[in-house]
């Protein structure tokens, strides 16, 4: 890669990491996949994390294109979370990520156990 391709190229990338620079991006994305789902069933399913840091990845994902929040005129309004088109492609992302993580991670892991077993 050279000059113009290559700066397309980290701007690209650059691109994809705003998706899940917050640390409860992934699990946000991860639970949207398999289902929509209403705001406090997405905060129990995603663990253990605050109102605010669940409204704010939300927004953060909205803003991105990511997610789609869908209000029904109820009273009181219901909402409801899901994953747009580009939501769900970015899932390949998480895949290929995961692969490389996984190759890696085992090496790494083996290397701890291999060094802990000749500590004893």
């Amino acid at each position: 890669m050279r000059g113009h391709d290559e700066q397309k190229c980290f701007v690209a990338v650059n691109e994809a990491l705003q998706v899940i620079h917050n640390k409860w991006a992934f699990q946000v994305i991860t639970q949207l996949y398999y289902n929509r789902q209403r705001f406090n069933e997405l905060r129990r399913n995603v663990g253990d994390i605050s109102v605010k840091s669940l409204i704010d990845i939300l927004r953060h994902l909205e803003k991105l294109q990511i997610v789609h929040r869908e209000v029904y005129p109820t009273i009181p309004a219901s909402v409801e979370y899901s994953l747009t088109e580009k939501g769900r492609e970015y899932r390949k992302i998480l895949l290929q990520m995961r692969e490389w993580g996984e190759k890696w991670m085992l090496d790494s892991e083996a290397q701890v156990i291999e060094q802990t077993g000749n500590d004893n």
